[in-house]
């Protein structure tokens, strides 16, 4: 039996969405998906407007915090869901875009909201390296993307991998998607699926089918 919660979590462009919406329709979950497109400070953040980055931070943490309080108030763990971040994400990207004064301020609304935030049962942890990243983000096109640079999406690559090589807080299932394709291989997606029902305590770390070369 799948975790009754599950948050699936990785840097840009390596397909957490798609992840989520595959596996959801298979174990018949609820989907929470990031609403990012709703940001109206993401363009001029990538454009290096002054103040975008903190008010890009703000925005994001606080529609975290109300996605994951309307979980909570609707009972929607009633049934399984299937998130595309999870909460801590807000902290991990303020790190990385905030000066020294933003972030005490960030930090302190932040560690008020993450007390009510409720927990994944697994975190599924999606890998790739940043050039692969790289080539999924032009590959969807998306336009508040076209300023992204390899750069800054190799920093947000190491941010991931370091926070995950040091958590704890709940199970843990490291993905490699280097060489697979989730939205298309219905075999790699049946094997997933089998890693999350078989999760146990700790950290796993497992390379899909599609990763194995002959």
């Amino acid at each position: 039996m799948a975790p009754h919660y599950i948050a699936v979590e990785g840097p840009i462009g390596v397909g957490k969405t798609t992840v989520v919406e595959k596996l959801a329709e298979r174990l018949d979950a609820n989907k929470v998906l990031e609403d990012w497109a709703t940001n109206p400070f993401l363009q001029p953040f990538y454009e290096g407007s002054d103040g975008a980055s903190f008010q890009l931070e703000l925005f994001f943490l606080l529609m975290r915090y109300r996605q994951q309080q309307e979980l909570v108030q609707r009972q929607l763990f009633a049934q399984a869901t299937l998130c595309d971040y999870v909460f801590e994400k807000s902290r991990l990207f303020a790190y990385l875009n905030l000066d020294d004064s933003e972030l005490m301020i960030y930090e302190k609304l932040f560690t008020l909201l993450a007390e009510s935030a409720p927990r994944p049962d697994l975190v599924v942890y999606l890998q790739a390296p940043t050039d692969v990243l790289m080539r999924r983000v032009q590959t969807r096109g998306r336009p508040e993307e076209r300023q992204l640079s390899e750069e800054y999406l190799g920093e947000v690559n190491r941010a991931y991998n370091h926070y995950f090589f040091h958590y704890s807080a709940t199970p843990l299932l490291v993905v490699n998607t280097t060489d697979v394709d989730f939205a298309s291989s219905a075999g790699d997606l049946d094997d997933l699926l089998r890693q999350v029902r078989s999760m146990g305590k700790g950290t796993q770390y497992y390379v899909p089918r599609g990763s194995v070369k002959p």
